[in-house]
């Protein structure tokens, strides 16, 4: 048990090394051709699919494929840019995801899940570019990221908001009037 369990944890280091590493150009190539046959397998599939369960396959094929891409990009020329680029994609791909599956509801409860999706995609986008900023090298950098962390929360807040908003539209009256004048005080909205 002890040997197998060595073995793994040389085998898992040994794979993440290599990914800490360029890549050769060949190797580029080959992982792009890979990435390539990967998202036709993937689109095939949902071939069989029917309906807003096709379309879900798809997005879920095409996200796989720009994530995949953009870590490959990253991984053949590490830097903070292109490592942002894979967070984008990521959130990217899971929003356009999220979008399909709300397309299985109707009416407000459509309307709340892609203020959600929504929110979740700027928190992901916010997140990514703070990280991009906090891993720049310059004299001024704490004041960098001290002003994209402030306006990354201000973006989040915002789209907090709008998705509680979207949710107080169900209501009707004082009940919508007070669920939305709690949503902006919770948000810190005027």
């Amino acid at each position: 048990m002890k040997t197998k369990l060595l073995m793994l944890t040389a085998v898992m280091s040994c794979a993440f090394a290599g990914q800490a590493m360029a890549l050769t150009k060949e190797e580029y190539k080959a992982q792009g051709d890979r990435i390539s046959a990967d998202y036709k397998a993937g689109r095939d599939k949902c071939a069989t699919l029917k309906d807003n369960a096709k379309d879900i396959c798809v997005s879920e094929a095409k996200g796989a494929e720009k994530v995949a891409k953009a870590e490959l990009e990253a991984q053949y020329k590490p830097s903070p840019s292109h490592t942002e680029k894979v967070a984008l994609a990521k959130a990217d791909a899971a929003y356009d995801v999220a979008k399909e599956k709300c397309d299985d509801q109707a009416g407000n409860a459509k309307d709340v899940c892609i203020k959600d999706a929504k929110a979740v995609h700027v928190k992901a986008k916010e997140d990514a570019k703070v990280a991009k900023t906090a891993a720049d090298t310059s004299k001024n950098k704490t004041e960098k990221v001290a002003e994209a962390k402030k306006d990354a929360n201000a973006e989040k807040r915002e789209a907090d908001y709008k998705a509680a908003k979207e949710r107080c539209d169900a209501l009707t009256g004082a009940a919508k009037d007070g669920c939305q004048n709690d949503a902006k005080a919770k948000f810190g909205m005027k």
